[in-house]
């Protein structure tokens, strides 16, 4: 029996679509990395000592950048952290190299109104 293009097509585009939330969650090889040098740059930032201090082992790949010199592209992995009621949004740079978690850049920002 011979499938048509169109219907092969079709099973295919549904198998991707079924798969695509469980791909899209896939879990970046430098996430465990990423959770690590969160907790470094909240203790960086604030008391080291800090009893209140916790970093949420969730990792969440939010996109790539540019590099800002040659063609490459790094990954960017998103890591919330905690201190008392504050929370704070961190973003890790990864260089797109396989096998290899060379971090590049990193930001932290405050989840807060100060307005």
């Amino acid at each position: 029996m011979r499938i048509r293009p169109i219907a092969a097509a079709t099973v295919v585009a549904a198998a991707l679509l079924a798969a695509g939330p469980a791909w899209a969650q896939a879990i970046h090889p430098c996430a465990g990395d990423a959770v690590e040098h969160a907790r470094k740059l909240l203790a960086f930032h604030f008391d080291d000592d800090t009893p209140d201090m916790t970093v949420d082992d969730a990792v969440k790949p939010v996109g790539t950048v540019k590099a800002l010199r040659g063609e490459g592209r790094f990954d960017v992995l998103e890591v919330w952290g905690f201190i008392y009621k504050a929370e704070y949004r961190m973003h890790f740079l990864y260089a797109q190299i396989p096998g290899d978690c060379v971090l590049m850049g990193q930001e932290i920002l405050e989840a807060s109104d100060p307005y």
